[in-house]
């Protein structure tokens, strides 16, 4: 599916808020994304993950200029959309959509199916009120609802899986390049998930898009994406194809991330502790020196507090940001397959017994 024209390059960016002294908790600038820089191509998924507080929603909401970024370059087809204001940006979004994480809030309450697909239709001056509305039925057979059915009724009426069809039937209003999912099922249960999911990869084959899939459930991000970025406390840890990412993680922060994954083979036994993250996630407020992770870390040493690794490229499109990576490995099973990213990861060795400094 995906093609050598890069749709969208992100360079540097970084996204600050200011936060005032309240209640007896102290202030100051929060930098919730730290000179990220990634580039997303035609036909691709990117998945985005990371634990709660990384930074990935806003990464998500910089790139479509809610807020802008205080620093960087998002140049999407070939526009850098920080230089962007008025109606050149309101153009330029046009070929950028996005799918909020609660399909119940993010959709008004008091409008039907009809008027909040028909939306971006009327806010860009698409047709008449006869072409809008046509359209309209052929995106909402499109993501599977019968606009006969569904259209007079309100968010209230319909299902969680039926109400998320709405929001990417909208998103998919105005014929966008790339739609930005942040958690986008999330909030739906396993069946519905699937339902979705089938519906982002249908749309893709039959439309060409490019999706920026941000999500917590590792497995589904396996399941959807071609690459996986990793982020922590808002800068990127490890980029890379998702079967090698999965199969063989090069980055500590991936590996104890992959060893999270529940396993449902009754007979594989617990983890070693060595591989599960300790501590509680840094105050972004103040973020440690040198690597974010190293407080962390087991493998951390005294170059990690003082030097910030650089994202670099290992091996042939994996993309480490660590002074001392897990040693690569042949990741291929004695069939020839990748093995499951649970057995691939779980080999104790790679990690030390105990943390040898940095603190």
């Amino acid at each position: 599916m995906t093609s050598g024209e890069v749709l969208l390059e992100v360079h540097d960016l970084v996204q600050e808020f200011v936060l005032r002294d309240f209640g007896g908790t102290k202030g100051g600038v929060l930098q919730a994304v730290a000179g990220v820089s990634l580039e997303l191509h035609v036909g691709e998924t990117l998945g985005i993950v990371g634990e709660t507080g990384s930074g990935k929603s806003t990464l998500a909401r910089s790139v479509i200029q809610a807020p802008p970024p205080k620093r960087g370059q998002v140049i999407f087809q070939g526009q850098d959309l920080v230089k962007l204001s008025g109606r050149a940006l309101k153009s330029a979004r046009r070929n950028l959509q996005m799918v909020f994480q609660d399909p119940f809030t993010s959709l008004d309450p008091r409008w039907t199916v009809t008027r909040l697909v028909e939306e971006p239709l009327v806010a860009y001056a698409e047709g008449d009120r006869q072409e809008r509305r046509t359209r309209v039925s052929e995106l909402l057979d499109l993501v599977g609802l019968d606009p006969e059915r569904h259209g007079g009724r309100h968010p209230h009426e319909l299902s969680g899986g039926q109400c998320q069809r709405v929001a990417v039937a909208r998103a998919l209003a105005l014929n966008p390049k790339l739609i930005l999912c942040d958690e986008p099922v999330s909030s739906l249960d396993v069946l519905v998930q699937a339902q979705v999911l089938n519906l982002f990869e249908k749309l893709r084959e039959e439309l060409g898009l490019s999706y920026l899939f941000i999500a917590h459930d590792l497995a589904l991000v396996r399941q959807v994406s071609d690459r996986v970025a990793v982020m922590y406390l808002g800068k990127l840890c490890e980029v890379g194809p998702v079967q090698s990412l999965f199969a063989e993680p090069l980055h500590p922060y991936t590996f104890a991330l992959l060893n999270s994954i529940p396993s449902p083979d009754p007979t594989v036994g617990r983890r070693d502790t060595a591989s599960v993250i300790s501590g509680e996630l840094p105050s972004p407020l103040d973020p440690p020196s040198g690597c974010r992770f190293r407080t962390r870390c087991p493998r951390a040493e005294g170059r990690c507090a003082a030097e910030v690794p650089e994202l670099r490229e290992l091996t042939n499109g994996r993309f480490v940001a660590c002074h001392f990576p897990l040693p690569a490995r042949e990741a291929v099973a004695a069939d020839g397959k990748a093995p499951d990213p649970v057995v691939a990861v779980a080999p104790a060795p790679l990690w030390p017994a105990e943390p040898n400094g940095a603190g």
